[in-house]
C-alpha cells in the first residue's frame, strides 16, 4: 500500500485527490496538510511515501516545505511531488533543486496523476521527464555559465556519460542500449552518481547535470 499526503490550502483540491486516491486499492491518504507547517509535521509523523506538495501556501511555502522534508535524514525515503498550475513555474525549478521528485501539473488526466504517484513512489523515473527538462533548461539558460564546483570529480568517465543521457531522459533501458550495456549495468552507474553527488533521486541528478555544466544548453561553446 502506498501512502500518500496531500498538502494543498484549498479544501476542494484535496477532496478531489482524496476521493481519486482512496479508490484505487493500492493506494491511501494517510493524511492532509492545508500549509506547510502541517505538511512538514505531518510527513515527520506520519512517514507517508509520497508527498503532493501545492507550492503557493500560507505560512510556509510549499518549497521551503519541501526542502524540510529533504534535509531530514529520516525522512530520505519520502518523495515529493510539486503540484502546480502551470508546467512552466519558476517555483517548481527551486523545488527540484531543493529536493522535489518531479512535478505535476494540476489538470493532469487522473489516470496520470495515480500512475505517476507509483512511478514515483518506485523511485523508477522522474515524473513529466519531457517537460521537467525543458522546465529545468529554461532557466538554466538564464544564468550566463554553469556554476564553479569541483563536484562533478568524483566521477568517473562513465559516470558522467550516463549522468549526461539522464538529462537527456534516457530509461535506464535506453541508457544500456546506447552505451551497449545491460540496464542493471546503467541502474549501477546511475545509482553510483547519486551516492557520490548526495543526489535524492534522478530528478536532483538531473539538476546536478545542467548547474554543474555536464549540459549546457544555454552556453554551449562558451
Amino acid at each position: 500500500m502506498i501512502g500518500v499526503l496531500l498538502v494543498d490550502d484549498q479544501a476542494l483540491v484535496r477532496a478531489g485527490f482524496h476521493a481519486l486516491l482512496a479508490a484505487q486499492d493500492d493506494l491511501s491518504v494517510v493524511g492532509e496538510a492545508a500549509d506547510g507547517e502541517e505538511a512538514v509535521a505531518l510527513t515527520a509523523s506520519l512517514r507517508p511515501d509520497v508527498v503532493l506538495m501545492d507550492i503557493r501556501m500560507p505560512r510556509l511555502d510549499g518549497i521551503e516545505a519541501t526542502r524540510r522534508i529533504a534535509a531530514d535524514p529520516a525522512l530520505a525515503e519520502v518523495k515529493v511531488v510539486i503540484l502546480t498550475t502551470f508546467d512552466l513555474d519558476e517555483y517548481v525549478f527551486d523545488a527540484l533543486r531543493h529536493g522535489a521528485s518531479g512535478f505535476l501539473v494540476k489538470d493532469t488526466e487522473p489516470a496520470d496523476l495515480i500512475q505517476a504517484v507509483r512511478v514515483v513512489a518506485r523511485g523508477d523515473a522522474l515524473l513529466s521527464p519531457g517537460v521537467t527538462r525543458r522546465l529545468i533548461a529554461e532557466y538554466a539558460q538564464r544564468s550566463k555559465r554553469p556554476r564553479d564546483t569541483d563536484r562533478l570529480a568524483a566521477l568517473t568517465e562513465r559516470e558522467r556519460e550516463v549522468m549526461a543521457l539522464v538529462a537527456a531522459g534516457l530509461s535506464n533501458d535506453e541508457i544500456g542500449e546506447r552505451l551497449f550495456v545491460s540496464p542493471a549495468t546503467a541502474k549501477t552507474h546511475v545509482s553510483r552518481a547519486m551516492i557520490k553527488l548526495g543526489a535524492r533521486d534522478r530528478a536532483h541528478l538531473v539538476v546536478e547535470a545542467y548547474e554543474s555544466g555536464l549540459v549546457r544548453p544555454g552556453w554551449a561553446g562558451e
